[in-house]
């Protein structure tokens, strides 16, 4: 499948949050809101760059905004103007390039400014009057736009090129660290460009965590939970491999009762839902089936951090809301399991219900013989429960509810 390596933050997505942030500053009686995360200088300018360099960013109320940066860049699409400070002096970063940053804002333009608002509370002394924006900035973020969503559409598509080349090396005899450097290998080629954290789990036999110098085994399973995280907006999928032959029927089991559960959350998902709600029923379906625990939350939602509203979890009682990008991710764990099966689609909530983002299929394992004649593509319009069949091999995928290579409920939508 390929991959959109050129999707990125547009200059008009990019002129519309700033004019949503000039909003909060003048509802807040601000000057300006002083941006100090490289993910918000990002998510109001496009620029981004390596973790090393600290940019900064001024969004004056009523003027142009000013992207300060300690090296030449070429033009970033929502900066109006550019300062290039001496942060990086003949190839060397200076001690404290935040500092040089700010006095390079004050020669500019600070001067006049007196209730300036922050994301990140700047170096003490730095300014007189600071106002915390980080709430309003969380309200903002929750709402995606279009090119932000093109953004984590790409990260889900680097995990699934993934997905489809594990089954080659997800198999008794490779060690979990060979594993995750295969997939992380095969996600930054995909994606064209380095990517961030790489998701959270990569054990096998166990309900997860990070990989170890260990082969996996014949037997178990292996639940891969990735995240190609690009240019700060995260990515998240889950997907139950069995390691080196059929599931057991326990195994198949659990795998139906998840799929199963996130087709019962797909009916409800519209906004004014209740997130903790939406749990109670789903734990209340599952938790405890043959004595396997469901332990964690329903999902969560993503962007510019790996979890942020809303959060399907009985501890916060978040309500759905139309521009949410969120996971759902039920999984159930037991011994007689050999691990656990989780299974995690990324959607997108608009006034009509929910659009699914992902499109790897939801199968449990496909043989490492057959990978490349699996009838998947890139079409984010099918959600497949069901086995996928080799003309070459048979039938490689397993639905997982006892009865064969069946599916547990095929379907096909993309709105719920």
């Amino acid at each position: 499948m390929k991959v959109d390596t050129t999707a990125g933050l547009t200059a008009e997505g990019c002129r519309a949050r700033q004019a949503r942030l000039r909003e909060l500053a003048r509802a807040m009686q601000l000057d300006a809101v002083l941006l100090l995360d490289p993910r918000h200088v990002h998510y109001f300018t496009g620029h981004w760059g390596r973790a090393v360099f600290k940019p900064i960013l001024l969004v004056p109320a009523e003027s142009a905004s000013v992207l300060v940066v300690p090296y030449a860049v070429e033009a970033s699409p929502g900066a109006e103007v550019v300062l290039v400070t001496d942060g990086v002096r003949h190839g060397t970063l200076v001690d404290d390039q935040l500092l040089t940053a700010i006095a390079a804002l004050r020669a500019h333009r600070l001067g006049k400014a007196r209730a300036i608002g922050y994301d990140c509370q700047p170096p003490p002394g730095s300014f007189d009057a600071m106002h915390d924006v980080g709430a309003g900035l969380l309200a903002m973020r929750r709402r995606k736009d279009a090119d932000e969503i093109e953004l984590i559409r790409r990260g889900i598509r680097g995990c699934e090129v993934a997905y489809a080349a594990a089954p080659a090396f997800v198999r008794p005899g490779v060690t979990e660290t060979d594993v995750y450097a295969e997939l992380h290998r095969t996600a930054v080629r995909a994606v064209g460009e380095p990517i961030g954290e790489f998701g959270n789990d990569f054990q096998s036999g166990t309900p997860g965590g990070p990989p170890r110098r260990r082969a996996i085994e014949a037997g178990e399973l292996v639940p891969l939970d990735l995240s190609v995280v690009v240019r700060g907006y995260s990515s998240d999928l889950c997907r139950t491999f069995a390691v080196g032959g059929e599931p057991s029927a326990a195994q198949r089991e659990a795998h139906c009762v998840v799929v199963d559960a996130i087709e019962r959350v797909e009916r409800k998902l519209k906004p004014g839902t209740s997130c903790r709600a939406l749990h109670a029923e789903i734990a209340a379906a599952i938790d405890g089936h043959r004595g396997w625990r469901f332990p964690h939350h329903l999902g969560h939602g993503s962007g510019l951090s790996a979890h942020e509203a809303p959060r399907l979890n009985p501890r916060w009682d978040d309500i759905l809301q139309e521009g949410d990008v969120f996971t759902i991710e039920p999984g159930l764990y037991g011994d007689e399991l050999r691990g656990g099966v989780r299974v995690e689609q990324d959607y997108l909530l608009t006034a009509d219900g929910a659009v699914l983002l992902s499109s790897f299929p939801t199968v449990m394992y496909i043989d490492r013989r057959g990978a490349a004649d699996t009838p998947f593509g890139n079409d984010a319009s099918c959600l497949h429960t069901g086995a996928i069949r080799s003309p070459q091999t048979g039938t490689l995928a397993v639905g997982g509810d006892g009865r064969g290579a069946g599916s547990c409920r095929p379907s096909s939508r993309r709105r719920y």
